[in-house]
């Protein structure tokens, strides 16, 4: 252990690295702490490590029905955290990233089940890591019905300019139509809810399967009900999704998991079969395709059928298997081909690293783990840019990130522990790899956003000793 650096005379000297078992707990915190500073509706300081970085409560009023949600009046839609660098909050991408951080806990809590991040609710009785999801569970809460359907968002009308949070003063909207792929990831991430939080507060994880539960059967009812596009007059992310199979496969397989009930276990193998096989090495999870998050969560079902526990089990081993392979023949070492470099694509090497990281909990072969951490070293810094695309981690970091605060709030350095988008090709020009501009306008290449932020987390877990 120790800090050290290469110099090959005549060529020039490296950075300075740092070489320990813990070398990544300092990149974890960050990044799971910038969901703190991601929060809404509550001041935000980040002291001590950044005394500078903090910003008063904004959007603290009552949310105002859409036309397009179908009623009229108000609703507290307060809380949550925000989606990117924008204000808007989105149950789809909510979705994927909370039950991403819960899968995250489930898979690793051990490690950092003692984890300091200097919250609001620090010192209480469950650790600080629950502590940050639960602000977002409790948001996610806020946009269900009466009659068990979610919806879809709680924005403005339009993206505000690079202002700090307490000065976007556009109307908050609860936006619909209430969807099956909305309402389908929120009861994924309150079954998760409900078993992760039950030793530690019963009457929430009460509270959280009732909502699943109650989402599952509106879901039923409505099967196939899709977002059909912003209505006139809303300019804020659309995530859209033609096809809500997927959510529904999430939602069947984390209720099994939760429950056991066989009603939940007859939608997961009725519907599988369309996704032969289970996992793909070159199809990573997203927040419009779920499906991997439903097949993996299934494995560890304590009811699980043998014959399809086996099948999965198989695919996901020979899709880590793919994927290793894959890094192990790039110059780089890492898992993107040429097609995979669009919007968000440090995020599909971040999922891709969860991919192989729940192999590596099914076999404890080290090209799994070794694999992961090569999808980690690209993000950090090895890359075609020598640039870390995690903010203030590394020696040489993304400075300017598409997120508001950092571009309003009059420091030069951004808001720590941020994963950047990254190289996203839009022309034959260009090398792919190249592709990546860091500038704050560029919401293209250098947007954050927290189901990025959820899939690093998830990833620096398993790098934890």
């Amino acid at each position: 252990p120790g800090e050290y650096y290469l110099e090959v005379p005549g060529v020039g000297a490296s950075r300075h690295f740092r070489i320990g078992k813990d070398a990544f707990a300092t990149p974890f915190r960050l990044a799971m702490r910038s969901f703190y500073g991601q929060r809404s509706g509550i001041d935000v300081d980040l002291r001590p490590d950044f005394p500078q970085y903090r910003f008063p409560a904004g959007h603290l009023e009552i949310g105002r029905y859409h036309a397009s949600s179908g009623k009229t009046g108000t609703r507290d839609v307060s809380g949550g955290w925000y989606d990117a660098g924008d204000y808007g909050k989105y149950i789809v991408n909510s979705g994927i990233t909370t039950g991403t951080l819960l899968h995250a806990w489930e898979q690793y809590g051990d490690k950092f089940r003692r984890l300091s991040l200097d919250l609001p609710e620090s010192g209480g009785r469950q650790p600080d890591y629950l502590d940050e999801i639960k602000w977002n569970v409790d948001w996610m809460l806020k946009m269900q019905d009466d009659d068990g359907g979610v919806w879809h968002k709680a924005t403005t009308a339009n993206f505000p300019g690079f202002v700090m949070p307490k000065e976007d003063l556009e109307p908050v909207l609860v936006i619909g139509p209430k969807n099956t792929p909305a309402t389908a990831d929120f009861a994924a991430v309150t079954a998760i809810a409900a078993r992760v939080y039950r030793k530690l507060d019963p009457a929430y994880a009460d509270r959280c399967l009732r909502a699943a539960e109650r989402a599952w059967t509106w879901i039923e009812k409505n099967p196939d009900v899709l977002y059909p596009g912003n209505p006139p007059g809303i300019g804020t992310g659309g995530y859209g999704d033609g096809d809500a199979s997927d959510e529904r496969l999430w939602a069947s397989a984390e209720l099994f998991r939760t429950t056991g009930k066989e009603v939940y276990h007859q939608a997961f193998l009725g519907a599988r079969s369309k996704w032969t096989p289970a996992l793909k090495a070159d199809e990573a999870q997203g927040w419009g395709n779920v499906n991997n998050l439903a097949f993996y969560t299934y494995l560890f079902a304590p009811r699980r059928n043998a014959v399809a526990a086996g099948e999965i089990r198989k695919d996901a081993l020979a899709a880590a298997d793919g994927i290793a392979k894959r890094i192990g023949n790039h110059g780089y070492r890492m898992p993107l081909a040429a097609k995979e470099y669009y919007w968000g694509s440090n995020s599909v090497v971040a999922n891709y690293a969860i991919m192989l990281l729940f192999a590596e909990r099914l076999e404890r072969k080290p090209v799994y783990k070794n694999a992961a951490m090569d999808c980690l070293h690209y993000l950090m810094g090895r890359n075609t840019f020598n640039t870390s695309f995690v903010t203030q981690v590394g020696s040489k970091w993304a400075m300017h990130p598409h997120h508001r605060p950092s571009a309003a709030d009059g420091i030069d350095q951004p808001w720590p522990g941020l994963l950047v988008g990254g190289p996203n090709a839009d022309n034959g020009k260009t090398p792919p790899a190249r592709q990546w501009v860091d500038e704050a306008g560029s919401y293209r290449t250098n947007e954050n956003a927290i189901n990025w932020n959820a899939a690093l987390v998830f990833a620096l877990a398993g790098a934890l000793p």
